[in-house]
């Protein structure tokens, strides 16, 4: 038996066959079990491992539709709707499934029914049913109120004015019922009959596009794990074009003989659907992950999560490519498959003036496409502004310096940094960047830029932090990046 805490009292949780022929029920205190029966064998349970295992199962059942809901504590949901004839019809697959989790140890009821209420009651209370649509009243009249998934307090009101089975329900009047013991009852009854739509919401997200390959002897090898994912490619491939689209997450389901699923996922940078590079990704992913095979996996499934739209290019016929864009991105995707995807990362601009703020860095995987830039057109009198010119080397926090000026608003002709002293030659500036006053905290203070030049031709970036506006706290210089 198992126990558990109940309202401060130590109490019965499940029991088996042999623990129900000594009388003992679900509820019963402990106390008053080892009365009756010293010798009996307690467990304390367990919540999170039982909750565990029972995800696990969720996962192992993926294999007969993707479409798989936590029902409580010891049950689960399957929406089979266009999956059994995969299996050759609804009764070989519920044998299959009854079969597989027998041979795990697991001792299972199961049943199948139009509707989520009726199922469930087919299983609890009925073993292993099949309920044919339109017969849901006649096979629920018979059973207990229980069946209608009500609450203990609920069903002992109904009790205790002679409504002890679902029949009894059906042929009471609808107004009064709801009037005296709430709606649920009434709500119950109508999602079992399938009068009231009740929506099952899956444990994991419905894939746009699975394949996958039943093996009649299970595998173990990890090469022949990466043939399966090559074959499975080439198949997912003719869908992929058909939707005009390419792969940005892939996820492979490894389902092991003895019930346990593992899952790899590896992302893309750009779309795609060639089979031999989904391959490569996936042997960087296998080759950094550790996978039990155990007796072998008999069942893989090749799933796209996420998709985009696949643009076809024009290839280069005069062989004058100025970058491998596509080349960066594969070595990118194969490094994130085997390291991570925040591995390697890459700068994009930032809606800021303030320099340290001006830019960040993503994941490779996430950054914006990089866009050649298009040759320069004669517009006339037009012009486009350049770039303002910045520091080839920018430092991520502005380093003090000891500056000397001519004029307090001036450039500098001499500063030291890092003990050493600089004499400026050339300056250029200022260049004003006030702070953002919607976000930046009350210290900050307008800065103004100057690119200077030192006797030896070394150039700088120096910026002067404060006014001279009267303010008590004085302007002071500093050096934020380093010029070619």
């Amino acid at each position: 038996m198992v126990s558990r805490r109940e309202k401060n009292a130590q109490r019965i949780a499940a029991l088996d066959e042999q623990a129900e022929a000594l009388r003992l029920k679900r509820g019963m205190g402990i106390a008053d079990a080892r009365a009756m029966h010293p010798a009996i064998e307690i467990v304390e349970a367990d919540p999170a491992a039982d909750r565990r295992l029972l995800e696990g199962l969720a996962d192992w059942c993926d294999r007969y539709t993707p479409l798989v809901a936590i029902d409580g504590e010891d049950g689960l949901y399957l929406d089979i709707s266009g999956c059994s004839h995969l299996f050759g019809g609804e009764e070989k697959m519920l044998d299959d499934l009854l079969a597989r989790l027998s041979e795990q140890g697991f001792r299972t009821r199961a049943g199948i029914a139009s509707t989520a209420g009726t199922a469930w009651a087919a299983a609890r209370f009925s073993g292993a049913a099949i309920i044919a649509p339109g017969e849901e009243a006649v096979f629920l009249a018979g059973l207990p109120l229980a069946a209608l998934r009500l609450d203990g307090t609920v069903c002992a009101a109904l009790e205790s004015v002679g409504l002890r089975s679902v029949g009894a329900i059906l042929e009471a009047p609808r107004a009064p019922l709801a009037r005296r013991f709430g709606r649920m009852p009434v709500t119950r009854l109508d999602q079992a009959l399938g009068r009231v739509e009740e929506a099952v919401s899956p444990r994991l997200p419905v894939a746009a596009l699975s394949v996958e390959r039943n093996l009649a002897e299970p595998i173990n090898r990890m090469e022949d794990i990466e043939e399966l994912v090559f074959m499975l490619a080439v198949t997912a491939r003719g869908s992929l074009e058909t939707r005009g689209e390419g792969a940005r997450l892939l996820e492979l389901a490894l389902f092991r003989v003895d019930g346990v699923v593992s899952r790899v996922a590896v992302g893309t940078s750009r779309p795609m659907r060639e089979p031999h590079l989904i391959r490569r990704l996936f042997h960087e992913k296998l080759s950094a992950t550790e996978i039990d095979p155990g007796y072998g996996f008999d069942l893989v499934r090749l799933s796209v999560r996420e998709s985009a739209r696949f643009d076809a290019r024009q290839g280069d016929l005069v062989a004058t490519r100025t970058g491998d864009e596509e080349g960066l991105a594969l070595f990118a995707d194969r490094v994130g498959a085997r390291l991570g995807r925040q591995t390697i990362r890459r700068p994009v601009l930032a809606e800021s003036h303030v320099p340290e703020r001006a830019m960040t860095t993503v994941a490779f995987a996430d950054a914006p496409a990089v866009e050649h830039a298009a040759p320069s057109l004669d517009l006339g009198e037009r012009q486009v502004p350049e770039a303002v010119e910045r520091p080839i080397r920018l430092f991520g926090r502005p380093e003090p310096i000891e500056a000397s000026a001519e004029v307090p608003e001036g450039p500098p002709f001499s500063f030291r940094w890092r003990r050493t002293l600089y004499r400026v030659a050339r300056a250029e500036g200022p260049e004003r960047i006030a702070p953002e006053w919607w976000r930046a905290p009350a210290e900050e203070r307008t800065r103004d830029y100057y690119r200077v030049e030192d006797t030896r031709g070394r150039r700088f970036w120096l910026c002067r932090e404060g006014l001279y506006d009267g303010s008590p706290v004085m302007p002071r210089w500093y050096v934020h990046g380093l010029f070619a």
